[in-house]
């Protein structure tokens, strides 16, 4: 039993000295290029080459940002992430050396690392000034703003930083409204439920109830990327729905109350009395939404 015990020690010693040289090797790969720094009021932009690119990022950054908090009724957000506090944002030369420093995936445009305030890609990025710029930076002040302790579902999340692509809000509500015209749209219990980071599956096929227009019963037979489009569409439609039907301050106090500790429905009635009681409501107030946009 010692002989086992100390085979045991030795394969977690292993594993542990593993983890730290793959962290040694990925953190000295990002840090051996030769950084240029650009501090603005609320970011720091490190590139290596192609200052004018640099500054032009910069500057959207921080027309986002203000924008952002604005349209979440985050207010306190314009004297915030300041000094030191500020966002970074590391922009590499090509795709490939962005892929290597960072180990992410080939179809990878970018990343952000939520708790260390951090968004990386590479330069020439497609769609990155008016796509994953402004939606990163909406990751990083919602969870700024709400945490990681509460019960914040990932629809909440991603709906939030779909809204802030306001170059493709249009697009999003048209395909939203053919989405309930055709009785596509996922429920928003099925929302709650729904972990879309462990469909693995790409020959299933996905059952999920719905709602048809007249408000009956249907059923949707969906693809995982299907299944992942209608996620995401749900998502943003319901953000746009309670930001444009209600306001962003009420929609502050529904996440300030989820910051707080509060369950969703909670939530909702908290900052929504006498308008929405429950997830039944949300789900009923969203449809007459859509229905009035025909």
């Amino acid at each position: 039993m010692q002989g086992l015990r100390i085979e045991c020690k030795s394969g977690i010693f292993f594993i542990l000295f593993l983890l730290v040289v793959i962290f040694l090797v990925i953190s000295l790969t990002a840090w051996a290029y030769d950084w240029q720094k650009l501090n603005g009021d609320h970011f720091f932009i490190y590139y290596i080459r192609n200052k004018n690119s640099a500054k032009d990022i910069l500057g959207a950054a921080e027309v986002y940002y203000k924008r952002i908090a604005k349209d979440l009724g985050y207010p306190r957000y314009s004297e915030f992430w300041l000094w030191d506090e500020r966002a970074k944002i590391y922009i590499y030369p090509d795709r490939q050396s962005f892929l290597k420093a960072t180990g992410q995936p080939k179809w990878s445009e970018g990343m952000a690392d939520y708790q260390k305030r951090e968004i990386v890609s590479y330069a020439w990025s497609e769609g990155f000034i008016e796509s994953l710029l402004p939606h990163e930076i909406a990751h990083l002040i919602f969870r700024d703003f709400v945490g990681f302790s509460g019960e914040i579902p990932l629809w909440l999340d991603e709906g939030v930083a779909q809204w802030a692509e306001t170059e493709k809000r249009s697009y999003m509500k048209e395909l939203a409204k053919e989405s309930y015209r055709q009785s596509k749209m996922l429920l928003v219990e099925d929302l709650m439920k729904l972990d879309i980071n462990r469909l693995k599956d790409i020959n299933k096929v996905y059952i999920r109830p719905t709602l048809t227009r007249k408000g009956s019963p249907g059923i949707l037979f969906l693809t995982p990327d299907s299944l992942v489009n209608a996620y995401y569409l749900a998502a943003v439609s319901l953000i746009g729905f309670l930001i444009e039907r209600y306001g962003s301050q009420r929609f502050a106090e529904f996440c300030r109350s989820l910051r707080d500790g509060k369950s969703v429905e909670v939530g909702l009635r908290f900052a929504y009395p006498g308008r929405v009681k429950n997830l039944q409501d949300l789900e009923l107030k969203w449809r007459e939404y859509l229905e009035e946009q025909m």
